[in-house]
């Protein structure tokens, strides 16, 4: 296998993804997690409506001193959508059709240089996770409990035990879970 596929997510205390505002109440070093992992990839991997909400952002976006928006902006984007039309943000393509077989065939091409990295995409996180094409499971944990929103994994999914392979505690109270899916 040439890439990995990994699922970065920030996720509360009681498993929620959705509209993740709450970081924004835990500053720290904690985010270099996320320039990591940006820069270990070499394409993006995302459901529509997650396109949709970094394509409006991330073009307007002030560049940094390390140049993550850059990299958002140029890197590779691959978009899981049966009904968006057009992707018209810089790199971007549209999976429309054969989507589980364009998206094996795209972890195993040869020519990959980093990881399929797959933000937010809740649908899609599930449907990979269905089909066993989950590699890593990359969680940033936020000490929040919203009691309510969509959260990573749907009732009724299952995926068997993960392997715990690191795990990063922070100031802020964050934690950083890296697990190994294990179909790997």
């Amino acid at each position: 296998m040439a890439r990995k596929i990994i699922v970065s997510e920030f996720v509360t205390i009681d498993g929620v993804m959705e509209e993740p505002r709450w970081t924004f109440n835990f500053p720290g070093d904690h985010m270099n997690n996320k320039t990591e992992e940006l820069f270990a990839s070499d394409a993006l991997l995302l459901g529509r409506k997650t396109y949709e909400g970094f394509a409006a952002a991330w073009p307007t976006m002030e560049r940094d001193p390390v140049g993550y928006t850059d990299k958002m902006n140029n890197i590779r984007k691959y978009v899981v959508s049966t009904t968006l039309k057009e992707a018209k943000w810089n790199n971007s393509r549209i999976i429309n059709e054969n989507i589980m077989e364009e998206i094996s065939r795209l972890r195993n091409a040869e020519d990959g240089k980093g990881h399929l990295l797959v933000y937010g995409s809740n649908e899609l996180v599930n449907s990979l996770a269905k089909q066993s094409l989950v590699d890593e499971y990359w969680l940033m944990v936020f000490p929040v409990v919203v009691g309510k929103g969509m959260r990573l994994f749907k009732d009724g999914t299952s995926i068997a035990n993960l392997k715990l392979i690191d795990a990063k505690s922070y100031s802020a109270g964050v934690v950083f879970l890296r697990y190994r899916a294990n179909n790997v």
